[in-house]
């Protein structure tokens, strides 16, 4: 297992949400109209970074996962709501992602109903092997659903994965641009212009026209009763090569000992793709993750700092044993 520095989070406790009772007594009735009465909420998500209510909630009509956010207080949340909203609608029914039900709006609160997975649990940490396998799984029929986008998705606006900006953060290092006393101590300074000329290459690394999920992460997965895997929070959707939503799925699968090299290779979105494109790629995700874990802590999220800085590791750490380098 590699020598990882940064301290990995409890990823089932790294949101601060807001309980069943703190919500309004408005949007508590709105709920309750939805499950048909009474409810009876489980404790809030300790997963995810943002700050919303988002919990199973249990009525007499059933038993749906409940979002819920102040858009006065949170306008950026609640604007992805409204989004996540429109593209889960829009997915093929292939998807193994939870279904919205509803949607609805009152008092300035965006409130959503999704169907609850069958006793929906995040995967353990570490990765166990069947737990990984699943959702390694789910996201091949994933992929294979949004090879070619739909209609529907594409009239949402989705954008290339590029569109948002570049991954420049290893070739501002090497240009002096990012002062390197920023990064923690242990980063490979030295590695520099080999990260800088690997990242300059990202971006035709994994172009493509499928949909991503883009935020492919440990808590953006649930394991059901049959131990099956969901993929949850389809709020950044972006087209690009299938394979690059593996890159940090599996570093993080690297840091618990995995073989994410032989995994990749074996998936079916990975068919064809060269070491110097997924190379690229860990070199693109390494810098961005460990630049921004080296700003100021986020008042929205206290834990966003060391996920960013973690992340930063474990995929830098893949790619250096892919190269054979040691630090």
């Amino acid at each position: 297992m590699p020598n990882i520095v940064t301290p990995r989070l409890q990823y089932n406790s790294t949101a601060v949400r807001p309980r069943w009772g703190d919500l309004p007594q408005g949007i508590r009735q709105l709920i309750s109209r939805h499950l048909g009465g009474a409810v009876d909420a489980e404790p809030s998500a300790g997963s995810g970074f943002t700050s919303g209510f988002a919990a199973v909630a249990h009525g007499i009509s059933g038993t749906q996962f409940i979002k819920a956010v102040n858009g006065a207080e949170n306008t950026v949340i609640a604007n992805c709501y409204r989004r996540e909203a429109l593209i889960n609608r829009a997915l093929p029914a292939e998807v193994p992602a939870p279904r919205l039900q509803w949607i609805e709006e009152q008092d300035d609160w965006v409130v959503l109903g999704f169907d609850a997975v069958d006793g929906g649990r995040m995967p353990a940490e570490p990765w166990q092997p069947n737990e990984l396998d699943a959702t390694l799984n789910a996201y091949a029929t994933a992929a294979e659903a949004l090879a070619a986008p739909s209609v529907q998705l594409l009239e949402l606006g989705l954008k290339p994965v590029d569109a948002e900006g570049d991954f420049t953060d290893w070739r501002d290092l090497q240009a002096g641009r990012t002062r390197p006393e920023l990064l923690p101590a242990w980063v490979p300074l030295r590695l520099t212009p080999q990260l800088a000329e690997l990242e300059s290459q990202w971006r035709k690394a994994t172009a493509g026209t499928a949909v991503l999920h883009h935020d492919l992460r440990q808590d953006n997965v649930l394991i059901d009763t049959s131990d099956a895997a969901w993929i949850c929070d389809w709020n950044w959707p972006c087209l690009g090569a299938s394979w690059f939503d593996l890159v940090l799925l599996l570093a993080t699968a690297f840091a618990d000992g995995h073989d994410a090299t032989t995994l990749f290779a074996a998936h079916p979105t990975a068919h064809g793709v060269a070491d110097e494109q997924l190379d690229a790629a860990l070199a693109a995700l390494s810098g961005f993750f460990l630049v921004s874990g080296a700003k100021p802590p986020a008042d929205w999220s206290p834990h966003i700092r060391q996920h960013q800085t973690w992340c930063g590791e474990v995929t830098l750490r893949w790619l250096a044993d892919r190269r054979s380098w040691t630090f």
